[in-house]
């Protein structure tokens, strides 16, 4: 199935933070629902997600919530280390990403503008729609996390340079950059950059994210993996080097080295500052 037209240059940028589990790892219901979808490509699903977006963003009454549709489910294969590959699988859980969105709509738009956006009635439904018992068990154990306009540095401590990475491209456009990498080794490097962190700079708002992405992982099984998929800001920054300036830059800190991990911050900012500008271009 061909992408849809221009969907490489889609706005906002988005970009995702995804935990994917063997099938063992879910329940009976989750399984029957990865079992129908598991010979999908990944391409079909992203198009399908477009698709279901535009659909809801452009209803005739404002409403941009999910209404009963079938949850969407990416599949993953990662390489063994006896050399085969597995599936692993990360539900979409749409339904619950939307209402936790809405939630946080709520606590910073007030007043006329917020009943534009989500009008009332909507959400209303949309909670009755949700199951209670579901919604805690999915709320405490969301697989994907989303940012717009660049990805958070945080998220570059987990992966290295050298991880497993897709670079998904059509006439010379990225549409996105995949890297993925086992949990446990995730784990490892965000407890490292904390340690480091929390002794050589404390102060840092990285520290307080590391801290509260490290507690998410954990909440995961060891043979989890993680994906860290660009979306389609990867055409403005890939080859991206900033994993590693990520790194340097809480190594110079460790080491007290100040010039170091002043130069790593500005390769950053060169980077990354000028694409979340774009946030509030009209």
């Amino acid at each position: 199935m061909a992408d849809v037209p221009g969907a490489g240059r889609s706005f906002p940028y988005v970009s995702f933070l995804r935990v994917y589990e063997p099938l063992d790892a879910f329940s009976d219901a989750q399984q029957l629902a990865i079992l129908e979808q598991r010979t999908r490509g990944r391409r079909v699903t992203e198009h399908m997600e477009r698709i279901d977006a535009m659909r809801r963003i452009t209803r005739a009454v404002s409403d941009p919530f999910p209404h009963h549709a079938q949850d969407l489910v990416r599949v993953l294969h990662f390489p063994r280390s006896n050399g085969t590959t597995a599936p692993y699988y990360c539900p979409n859980q749409l339904a619950v990403r939307t209402h936790l969105s809405a939630e946080s709509l709520e606590q910073t738009i007030r007043g006329p503008l917020m009943d534009v956006l989500l009008p009332e009635i909507a959400r209303e439904a949309h909670q009755a729609r949700l199951d209670p018992e579901t919604l805690s068990e999915s709320t405490a154990k969301l697989h994907t996390r989303s940012a717009t306009w660049g990805v958070p540095f945080a998220w570059f401590v987990l992966i290295h340079e050298d991880d497993l990475t897709e670079v998904v491209d059509d006439d010379g456009e990225v549409h996105t950059v995949r890297v993925s990498v086992t949990i446990s080794d995730c784990i490892d490097r965000a407890r490292r950059a904390v340690a480091n962190l929390a002794i050589a700079a404390p102060e840092l708002d990285l520290l307080e994210e590391l801290t509260e992405i490290t507690e998410w992982l954990e909440s995961f099984r060891r043979d989890a993996v993680v994906e860290l998929d660009y979306g389609p800001v990867a055409d403005l920054v890939f080859p991206d080097e900033s994993p590693m300036d990520v790194r340097m830059g809480i190594e110079c800190l460790a080491e007290a080295d100040m010039t170091g991990a002043a130069a790593a911050y500005r390769r950053l900012a060169s980077r990354w500052v000028p694409i979340r500008q774009l946030a509030r271009a009209s």
